[in-house]
């Protein structure tokens, strides 16, 4: 991973969140086909918040990303768009593949979990800001 700082606006930041969603009810109905779209989507919408896909995977009922942000993005309005735009475009996709695993116009479950992932750990960080030369 790059230690490389963006900037913007007086500020130089390196912020990566690890956000993973779960399919409704953890239905299996992902297959590879769909994960690559689904990182297509992710991407395309990324772009849309200034922010970068760094990295993308995932399981029959659920995915991961690492996405690389700024200071001013509100994560859970990201999150909520994300799964937003992605359920509508898969759902109208593969809606032949998806009949057997949803009654009703659902993809996503409610809930998502979002990380904060950084280069060090916060062992490291408590140490370096306690070995801080703080003046008499």
């Amino acid at each position: 991973m790059s230690k490389d700082f963006r900037t913007k606006n007086h500020a130089a930041f390196r912020l990566q969140y690890h956000i993973v969603f779960v399919i409704k009810y953890r239905h299996q109905c992902l297959n590879g086909e769909i994960l690559s779209r689904l990182e297509s989507i992710f991407r395309d919408v990324l772009r849309k918040w200034d922010c970068d896909l760094l990295e993308f995977s995932g399981e029959s009922d659920h995915v991961h990303l690492l996405v690389d942000a700024h200071p001013a993005l509100e994560v859970s309005r990201l999150a909520g768009n994300l799964k937003t735009v992605s359920a509508r475009r898969i759902r109208s996709e593969y809606t032949e593949h998806l009949k057997p695993y949803f009654w009703k116009p659902y993809f996503w479950s409610r809930s998502y979990c979002v990380v904060s992932a950084g280069g060090a750990s916060l062992e490291t960080l408590k140490a370096y800001i306690e070995q801080q030369d703080r003046p008499a």
